[in-house]
């Protein structure tokens, strides 16, 4: 079974004076603006780093909640910061790294129990697997 979900992109100008917009399939992004200043500067927009942290967050939660079902665990609450790495390389701009905060309130389980939990998870989400940079992990547990 394949599930396909799209996003869309629109663009006009050059690089650092262009302008663009990006929406979703099911409308929560409708034409949001993006560009050069939203990436790079501090101007009100999205751009896609926040984009693929947002994506990555959720995907991560989703995950986790899984996996802590597959042990009859259910979170109370998973609180999930994904921050993106974008660096300046000698062959142009890559994701260089990305690191998940978690913030999790879970009752009767062990930090060491709910950390290879959550590291099941980390290597797990699908999301994970797109990214080609290193996913690093911190964890704070409260019951």
């Amino acid at each position: 079974m394949a599930i396909r979900k799209y996003g869309t992109a629109q663009w006009t100008g050059g690089l650092k004076d262009g302008k663009g917009n990006v929406s979703t399939e099911s409308g929560a992004l409708s034409k949001q603006p993006y560009g050069f200043n939203t990436r790079f500067e501090d101007t009100p927009g999205t751009n896609p780093e926040e984009l693929i942290g947002a994506a990555h967050a959720a995907c991560f939660a989703m995950a986790l909640s899984g996996v802590l079902g597959s042990k009859n665990i259910t979170a109370d609450l998973l609180e999930t910061k994904s921050t993106v790495t974008l660096e300046k390389k000698d062959d142009g701009f890559a994701v260089t790294a990305v690191h998940l905060d978690l913030h999790a309130t879970v009752q009767d389980v062990d930090f060491a129990t709910f950390s290879e939990l959550a590291n099941t998870a980390k290597t797990g989400c699908p999301i994970s697997k797109l990214l080609n940079a290193p996913i690093t992990l911190e964890i704070v547990l409260e019951q």
